[in-house]
């Protein structure tokens, strides 16, 4: 399992349009489960339902679990996306 932290600094956060990028991104990773924890609040990062539940604003900081068969490749792919959606 692989887990490392993030500070969203999108000025909107991580509402509809990033979340569902992000969501997009996940799920493009079959074999791995990974997770989105937020104060103590995990969900799956494949859904975006649980994503937008979390209600994730700029400056929160966030957690993504990976664990499965391509783990690093998964971490670098979500890492890589993050940072992409904090610039914008």
């Amino acid at each position: 399992m692989m887990r490392k932290e993030f500070v969203i600094t999108n000025e909107q956060g991580l509402h509809a349009r990033p979340a569902t990028t992000l969501v997009s991104k996940a799920n493009q990773f079959k074999s791995s489960e990974i997770r989105l924890i937020h104060e103590g609040e995990t969900v799956d990062l494949k859904s975006i339902m649980g994503v937008l539940s979390l209600g994730i604003n700029r400056g929160a900081l966030i957690e993504v679990e990976v664990e499965g068969g391509d783990e690093a490749e998964t971490m670098d792919a979500i890492a890589k996306h993050i940072k992409e959606l904090n610039i914008k």
